[in-house]
C-alpha cells in the first residue's frame, strides 16, 4: 500500500506506452484502450475509499522519498534546501482525485464516439493530462505540485488546438498565454518561499509562515502579504476571476465535448483548490485580510457571468458564462472564513464538477445529431428525443440549485457561510440565484418544449447512458446523502483551523 498514490497518478503511462507501440489504423483498439486505461485509476480510487471506510485514515497512504538536495548548509536544520518526492492525502484531496478519475473515464467513453480523428494521439494526450491533474491534488509539497500543473498545460493546448472547433488554434494559445502567466507567477512565489525558509514542504511552511520566522530570518507581514497577493492572481486565472475570465470562455466554445467536461469539471478547480490549500492553508491572516475583497470579487463572478448568460444565443456560451457565475459561488463560500462557507465552496467545487461534466457531454450529443447549438436553430426536442430532453432538464435543475440534488447542498451552504459572516454581501449575491434559474430555464425550455424547429437523428442511446447515468447518481446522492462528502471534508477543515 505503500506506494499505492504512485500507482494511482502514473498508472496512464501504462497506456500512453502501450498507445505509442500500437500500430497506425488500429483506432478501435486505440479508443478500447484509451477506456480500459482510466479505469485503473478509478480502481485506485475505489481501493482508497474502501480502506477510508473499513477504518483507515487517509493521513496514513504517505511516500516520502529524497528527490533533490542542493547541499548541506551549516547552522541550519538538516533537510534544509532539500526537496523530497512526498504525496499524500485528505479528504479534500481524495475527493478531487476521485473526481478527476471519474470524470477522465468518463470523457474516455465519450471521445469514442466524438474524435474520429487520430485517436490514438488524443487518448495518449487525455492520458499524460490526467496523470498531471492526479498528482496535482495528491502533491505534499510546492515543486512537485508546480511540475503536475504545468504538465496539464500542454497536454490541454494540444487537445484543444487539435481537435476543437473552427477557432480551437486561437483558444488553444489564449489557455496556454493565461495559464502560462499565471505558472509564471506561481513560481517566482514559490521560489521566494523557498529561498525564504529552505523549505517547499507545505505543512512546514504552514508552521513557519504563522511564526514569522525561518531559520534563514524573519519573513515579514509585508512580504507574506505580497506572496498572498501574486498567488491569488495566479490561481484567479485558473479559477477564473474577472476580469481574467476570457480565456476559458474560448476554450468552452471550441474544445471538444470530452474535453471541455474535464476542464469545466477538474482544470478550473484547481484554481479552487490552490486558493484552500494554499491560500488559507499557508496564508491564513492574509486571506482574513482580504475576505471582503474576495467575496465581493465572488459575487461580480456570480452576477457577471450570470447576467451575460442570460443574453447569450449559442447554449455552449450560455454553459460557458454559467461557470464563470458558478465559480463565484466558490469564493462566496471561502470568503465566509467558516465551516459553513467552506464546506459549502467545496462541495461547489465537486457538484460543479458534475454538473459541467454532464451538460457539456448531453450539448455533445445535441451539436452531434443537429450540426447546432445556437438557440434559435433548436425547438421541440421532447418530441424527438424525449430521454435526451428529459436528462437535459433534470441536469439544468441541477445547475440552479433544485433540493435533492447537489447544487442546492453546495449554494446554501456557501451562502449561509458569507451570510454568518458578510450578510449584506450575502443579499446581494443571492440575485445572481434568481438570474440562473431564468438563463437555464429560457435556454433548456425553449430548446426542449419551444416550437419545433428539426428533429434530432435520435435519441440517447447505447454507450451514451454511461456517463449520463454515471454522473447524475453522483449529483442525486451527494443531493440526498451530503454526508458521503461532508465525513471525507471534516479533517480538512481541522487542518485549515476551520471552526464552525
Amino acid at each position: 500500500m505503500e506506494i499505492l498514490l504512485s500507482v494511482f497518478i502514473f498508472s496512464p503511462l501504462l497506456g500512453i506506452l502501450v498507445l505509442a507501440l500500437l500500430p497506425k489504423g488500429r483506432e478501435k483498439t486505440a479508443r478500447l484502450l484509451g477506456i480500459v486505461t482510466t479505469l485503473i485509476p478509478l480502481v485506485c480510487a475505489l481501493i482508497l475509499y474502501g480502506s477510508y471506510l473499513a477504518g483507515k485514515d487517509f493521513a496514513s497512504f504517505t511516500e516520502k522519498i529524497t528527490w533533490i538536495q542542493f547541499g548541506r548548509f551549516e547552522g541550519l536544520p538538516d533537510g534544509s534546501f532539500s526537496i523530497l518526492y512526498e504525496l499524500g492525502i485528505d479528504g479534500f484531496s481524495f475527493v478531487m482525485m476521485l473526481l478527476t478519475a471519474v470524470l477522465a473515464t468518463l470523457a474516455a467513453v465519450t471521445a469514442a464516439s466524438f474524435i474520429k480523428e487520430a485517436p490514438r494521439s488524443f487518448y495518449m494526450l487525455l492520458l499524460l493530462l490526467e496523470i498531471g491533474m492526479l498528482g496535482v491534488f495528491a502533491a505534499q509539497n510546492l515543486l512537485l505540485f508546480f511540475v503536475f500543473f504545468e504538465l496539464t498545460l500542454p497536454a490541454m493546448f494540444l487537445l484543444v488546438g487539435k481537435w476543437g472547433k473552427f477557432e480551437s488554434e486561437k483558444a488553444a494559445y489564449s489557455y496556454l498565454i493565461y495559464n502560462g502567466i499565471g505558472s509564471a507567477i506561481l513560481l517566482i512565489v514559490f521560489t521566494i518561499l523557498f529561498a525564504r525558509t529552505g523549505t517547499t514542504d507545505i505543512a512546514s511552511l504552514r508552521t513557519i509562515l504563522a511564526a514569522g520566522e525561518s531559520p534563514i530570518g524573519p519573513i515579514s507581514g509585508s512580504m507574506q502579504t505580497a506572496l498572498f497577493v501574486a498567488m491569488l492572481i495566479a490561481f484567479g486565472i485558473k479559477l477564473p476571476v474577472l476580469p481574467l475570465h476570457r480565456w476559458m470562455v474560448n476554450v468552452h466554445v471550441q474544445a471538444p465535448p470530452a474535453v471541455v467536461m474535464l476542464h469545466a469539471g477538474v482544470l478550473l478547480k484547481i484554481g479552487a483548490y490552490g486558493l484552500i490549500r494554499f491560500g488559507i492553508g499557508i496564508f491564513p491572516e492574509q486571506f482574513k485580510k482580504f475576505a471582503v475583497l474576495i467575496a465581493i470579487l465572488g459575487v461580480v463572478n456570480l452576477l457577471y457571468g450570470a447576467f451575460l448568460a442570460l443574453v447569450q444565443t449559442d447554449f455552449r456560451k450560455v454553459l460557458a458564462y454559467s461557470s464563470i457565475s458558478h465559480m463565484g459561488i466558490v469564493l462566496i463560500g471561502l470568503a465566509a472564513l467558516n465551516e459553513a462557507g467552506i464546506k459549502g465552496a467545496i462541495f461547489q467545487v465537486v457538484s460543479h464538477g458534475l454538473i459541467a461534466a454532464l451538460l457539456f457531454f448531453l450539448l455533445g450529443i445535441m451539436e452531434d445529431r443537429l450540426g447546432t447549438s445556437e438557440l434559435q436553430r433548436i425547438g421541440g426536442l421532447a418530441k424527438s428525443a424525449p430521454l435526451f430532453s428529459g436528462f437535459l432538464l433534470a441536469s439544468a435543475m441541477a445547475s440552479l440549485g433544485l433540493p435533492g440534488m447537489s447544487g442546492f447542498v453546495s449554494e446554501f451552504l456557501a451562502f449561509l457561510g458569507l451570510f454568518e459572516s458578510m450578510p449584506v454581501v450575502a443579499a446581494v449575491g443571492t440575485l445572481g440565484i434568481i438570474i440562473t434559474a431564468a438563463y437555464l430555464l429560457r435556454a433548456v425550455l425553449g430548446m426542449t418544449f419551444g416550437q419545433e424547429k428539426g428533429a434530432m437523428k435520435a435519441d440517447i442511446q447505447g454507450a451514451e447512458f454511461i456517463p449520463v447515468l454515471v454522473l447524475l447518481f453522483f449529483i442525486l446522492v451527494i443531493g440526498v446523502m451530503p454526508d458521503v462528502l461532508g465525513g471525507p471534508l471534516s479533517s480538512t477543515l481541522q487542518s485549515l483551523g476551520i471552526r464552525g
